[in-house]
């Protein structure tokens, strides 16, 4: 595994929205989704809106590697899944800070207990 730039942690970091590309059982890439992304310290996690039933992230479950985009970065990654309380608890507080502006409607699901179960290490390859 290789650790991301800092370049790179810094735009993913600031774009607002990441696609997100599992591979599929064939060995190929998904069709992208359009999800949220957050950084905790040099790392970066994303959540399933939709909980462990989105279909991306059943998929990311599947071969544990795909593709993502943001901000004019592309990068090959490998997803494990988060299930550490603290660091669960920075990504909450990360979400809050960084999307905050939008309606509880959104934000209250993405650092609820369905979604928190579906947290994902973005891991570069």
């Amino acid at each position: 595994m290789s650790a991301w730039t800092s370049d790179e942690l810094k735009k993913i970091a600031a774009a607002d929205e990441l696609e997100i590309a599992p591979l599929r059982p064939d060995g190929k890439l998904a069709k992208p989704i359009t999800i949220w992304v957050v950084r905790v310290g040099d790392d970066l996690y994303v959540r399933s809106y939709q909980g462990r039933g989105g279909a991306w992230f059943r998929a990311a479950l599947v071969r544990r590697e795909g593709q993502i985009s943001a901000a004019g970065v592309v990068k090959d990654v490998t997803f494990a899944q988060e299930s550490d309380a603290s660091v669960n608890d920075n990504a909450d507080a990360a979400y809050r800070k960084k999307y905050g502006h939008y309606s509880a409607q959104y934000i209250d699901p993405m650092v609820g207990p369905e979604a928190r179960s579906t947290t994902i290490k973005l891991m570069p390859h």
